[in-house]
C-alpha cells in the first residue's frame, strides 16, 4: 500500500516536471524599437508637414502678388494704348496747323506776318505764330515722353512678373518634393504599423502560450500533492487548457462624410455653362474680365457669380468659404494648393491653366473639392 502510494506521488512529480519543462518562445524584444522608428518617422513627418504648410502659405501670398501685378500689367497696357493714342493725334494736330500756317494763301501766317501795319503788329503775329509752335512741340514732347514712361513701367511689370512666376515654379517644385518624401514617410509609417501589431499578435499569442503551460504545470502540482494527501487516490481530472484569447481587433478609421450638398442642381449648372462660354480666353493673371482676360480663381469667381453665388478672390478665400466634399459633382471647385478649377464631371474639368495658354477642359487635378451651390 505505501509503495502504491510512493508510485502515484512520483508520476504526479514527473507529469509536473515535464509539463514545466515545455519551451516557452520569449516576448519579442524588437516591439519598443520599432515603436521608436515609428515615432522618429512620424516627427520627421509632422516636421515635413509644417515645412509645407509654410510653403503653402508663401504659395497664397505670391498668388495675391501675382494676380495683383497682372492687374497692374493690364493698366499699364491701356495707359500705354492711350498715350500713344494721343500722341499720335497731337501730331496729326501739328501738321495740320502748320498746313493752314503755311500753305493756305490769303490770310495764312506768313502773309498776316508779312502784311501787318506796323512793326508792333508784325512782332506781335511773329509772337503768336511762335507761341502755336512751342505749344504744338511741347505738347507732342510731353506724348512722346509719356509713352517712353508708360513703356519702361511696362516692361519693368512684366520683369517683375517673370520673376514670381519663376519663383512660383520653384514652390511648385518644391511642394512636389515635400508631397513625395511625406508619402514615402508616411508609407513606412504604415509598415511600421503593420510590423508593430504582427509583433503584438505574436506576443499576445506567446503569453497565452505561456499563461497556458504555467496552469497546466500548476494543475499538475496540485493534483500531486492532491494525491500524496490523499494516498494516492486524487487522480482528478486534469483542467483542459483554455482556448488562447484572440488578438483584440484594431477598430477601422470612421468613414469620411460625403458632404452632400444644398442640391441646387440649377445653380450647379450655371456655373458648368458658364465656364463652357469662357473656352479659349486667354489666361492673363489678375484677369477678372469673361470673353477677355481670366486667371484661374477669377474664373471660378465669375462662373459662380453667374449663379447669383459670391465667393472668395483667391484660391485660399475659395476653400475656406465653402463646403469641402469628397464626391465630385458638375459645379464643384478642383482644388489643389495655388490652383482651381470648375469640376465638368468624367474626371474633366475646365480651367485657366497658365500664362500663355487658353482656358480648356483637362483632366481633373484636385487634392479635394468644394461645393457652394
Amino acid at each position: 500500500m505505501k509503495m502504491k502510494k510512493v508510485l502515484n506521488v512520483l508520476a504526479a512529480t514527473a507529469l509536473t516536471c515535464s509539463m514545466i519543462t515545455v519551451p516557452v518562445l520569449a516576448a519579442p524584444t524588437g516591439s519598443a524599437s520599432l515603436e521608436t522608428q515609428k515615432k522618429e518617422a512620424q516627427s520627421e513627418v509632422n516636421s515635413l508637414q509644417s515645412q509645407l504648410s509654410t510653403l503653402m502659405s508663401k504659395m497664397t501670398e505670391l498668388q495675391s502678388e501675382l494676380i495683383s501685378k497682372g492687374e497692374e500689367i493690364t493698366k499699364a497696357e491701356k495707359q500705354l494704348k492711350d498715350a500713344q493714342e494721343k500722341e499720335k493725334q497731337q501730331y496729326e494736330d501739328m501738321k495740320l496747323r502748320i498746313k493752314y500756317m503755311y500753305e493756305e494763301g490769303d490770310g495764312s501766317a506768313l502773309e498776316r506776318i508779312l502784311g501787318s501795319g506796323s512793326i508792333a503788329e508784325m512782332l506781335s503775329q511773329a509772337e503768336y505764330v511762335q507761341k502755336i509752335h512751342s505749344y504744338d512741340r511741347d505738347m507732342l514732347e510731353q506724348y512722346v515722353e509719356t509713352v517712353h514712361e508708360v513703356e519702361d513701367l511696362k516692361t519693368a511689370l512684366e520683369s517683375d512678373m517673370n520673376k514670381l512666376e519663376e519663383m512660383q515654379t520653384e514652390y511648385e517644385n518644391q511642394q512636389t518634393e515635400l508631397n513625395t518624401t511625406i508619402e514615402n514617410k508616411s508609407a513606412e509609417i504604415a509598415n511600421l504599423d503593420e510590423q508593430i501589431q504582427e509583433a503584438a499578435r505574436k506576443a499576445a499569442e506567446e503569453e497565452a502560450e505561456r499563461q497556458r503551460v504555467a496552469r497546466e504545470a500548476a494543475a499538475a502540482q496540485e493534483s500531486a500533492t492532491a494525491a500524496q494527501n490523499n494516498g494516492g487516490g486524487g487522480g482528478g481530472n486534469v483542467p483542459t487548457s483554455p482556448e488562447t484569447p484572440s488578438t483584440p481587433s484594431v477598430p477601422s478609421p470612421p468613414p469620411v462624410s460625403d458632404g452632400g450638398g444644398s442640391g441646387n442642381t440649377s445653380a450647379a449648372q450655371t456655373i458648368v455653362n458658364a465656364a463652357w462660354t469662357q473656352i479659349g480666353v486667354p489666361y492673363v493673371w489678375g484677369g477678372t474680365t469673361p470673353y477677355v482676360g481670366l486667371d484661374c480663381s477669377g474664373l471660378t469667381q465669375w462662373c459662380h457669380a453667374q449663379a447669383g453665388i459670391s465667393i472668395g478672390r483667391v484660391d485660399r478665400d475659395q476653400l475656406a468659404g465653402g463646403q469641402v466634399v469628397y464626391d465630385p459633382q458638375p459645379g464643384d471647385i478642383a482644388w489643389t494648393p495655388g490652383h482651381v478649377a470648375i469640376y465638368i464631371g468624367g474626371g474633366q474639368m475646365i480651367e485657366a491653366q497658365q500664362p500663355g495658354t487658353t482656358i480648356c477642359v483637362s483632366a481633373v487635378r484636385a487634392s479635394v473639392y468644394v461645393r457652394y451651390w
